[in-house]
């Protein structure tokens, strides 16, 4: 099952490309899953310990992504889990616990990176970073069994796999005497989706340097503004081309810089920012290419949000397009509600209404790049400077009988569309967004 089929159910987006979009979040758990983790708890304060990790086990799989192996014999229970670029390997009985991803092989013991890992390692609550025999990096977690409840395995094994999949990439970029290990799970994309993310990160890096940083004058009067271009861009490439390795890593750092809590003025963090973007240009094709490859998770990094929490964000961040867009700077004015949507997707998992709506709204304002990956549905005529009115209503209508069973009040106001021009569509699109009803089901 892919992404659409999660999103816009079966029928005509359930052919479509399987093509992975956004951070994976573990937030969408199923009937099943809950209740195996009830029977986790229960089994596990009746010292059934292998059992109840069998159930811990089943509460971590993922049915749409299948992410979680295990074996039971009767000397305990083997299991794999895969989160991203990393294989993580365990074993569990009724007295322990050991967990393990092996990172890369060190070809020599370079002073540096040694001392990053150790830094690290302060910084890890329940796992650490190890060298094995063959001088093999790795991470490993272990415990007794009476101190292993599933509470705490569910956070000491999210710390480990989050940490491996993240360093390997960030070691082999930085490091040349390192080789990955333990990669062979995963699956490469075509050459030609490769080229297309290329291009379009490319061409979207370009047009925020050529727009505002080719004016020195700009940065120094609306800085404001120029925050909303640099976020909107950082956001859509993490979620459109979905990086692994340096580009996440870099995304990451664009988002911290500009809202760490420091002496900074906006002017600085824009120029921090700038720096960053720039980097991103100075990398070769190939450097990307080898950071694109199709992932497995088990742990999310988002954190869930209720629909409440999209709906004060948009209240709190909409308007701001008015003033932009009355005198005259239609690039930023627009740059805002692409900002709201790209802030919610790479911070939050939102309910899966939102997501949908919020992956819609990409597509019809992207319409080149996702026509260039294979998508047949065009929602917007750039030539033209035409929507199409038509799709766009089938589209939020399946959107609708997809979620209705959970969210029996969904009901976006499609006649409030405002279909004048790009800025107009958005923010009424956001405000149709907002306003839904997202009761869920009891």
């Amino acid at each position: 099952m892919n992404i659409f089929s999660r999103l816009f159910g079966k029928g005509k987006a359930a052919t479509a490309p399987e093509i992975n979009f956004g951070r994976y979040t573990d937030a969408y758990k199923t009937a099943e899953q809950y209740d195996a983790w009830d029977e986790s708890q229960d089994l596990f304060e009746a010292e059934n310990y292998t059992e109840a990790y069998a159930s811990f086990l089943k509460y971590l799989n993922d049915p749409a992504v299948r992410n979680v192996r295990y074996e039971k014999s009767a000397n305990g229970i083997k299991f794999e889990f895969f989160q991203g670029s990393k294989k993580i390997i365990g074993f569990a009985n009724q007295k322990q616990v050991i967990v393990e991803a092996k990172i890369a092989q060190a070809h020599q013991l370079d002073a540096a990176f040694m001392e990053r890992l150790i830094r690290r390692n302060f910084d890890l609550k329940y796992a650490r970073f190890a060298l094995d025999d063959s001088d093999i990096i790795t991470i490993k977690f272990d415990t007794y069994t009476m101190d292993g409840s599933p509470y705490k395995l569910y956070y000491a094994l999210k710390e480990l796999a989050t940490n491996a999949d993240k360093q390997d990439d960030l070691l082999e970029d930085e490091f040349q005497n390192i080789t990955l290990v333990g990669v062979d799970h995963l699956k490469s994309i075509s050459e030609k989706e490769k080229q297309i993310k290329y291009a379009f990160l490319i061409k979207k890096i370009e047009a925020v340097a050529h727009s505002i940083f080719d004016n020195n004058k700009t940065i120094e009067e609306y800085p404001g503004g120029l925050g909303y271009h640099l976020l909107n861009t950082a956001y859509k490439l993490d979620y459109l081309v979905c990086p692994e390795g340096f580009m996440m890593e870099a995304l990451e750092r664009i988002h911290r810089l500009y809202f760490s809590k420091d002496d900074r003025t906006m002017t600085e963090k824009v120029a921090m920012v700038r720096s960053e973007f720039q980097a991103l240009l100075a990398r070769p094709a190939e450097d990307y290419y080898r950071e694109m490859y199709v992932t497995t998770s088990t742990f999310g990094i988002t954190n869930p949000a209720s629909h409440d929490r999209v709906r004060s964000f948009i209240d709190g961040e909409l308007g701001n397009m008015k003033w932009f867009r009355q005198n005259g700077y239609l690039e930023t004015a627009l740059a805002v509600p692409g900002y709201i949507v790209g802030y919610c997707l790479f911070n939050y998992a939102i309910p899966l209404p939102d997501r949908a709506f919020f992956h819609l709204y990409y597509q019809i304002m992207e319409p080149e790049y996702f026509a260039k990956l294979g998508f047949s549905e065009i929602y917007y005529h750039v030539e033209k400077k035409v929507f199409d009115k038509k799709e766009i209503r089938r589209a939020i209508r399946n959107i609708v009988r997809t979620h209705r069973q959970k969210f029996p009040k969904l009901n976006p106001k499609i006649g409030s569309l405002d279909f004048t021009d790009c800025a107009g569509f958005a923010k009424s699109y956001l405000l149709m967004v907002r306003n839904v009803n997202m009761m869920k089901l009891q």
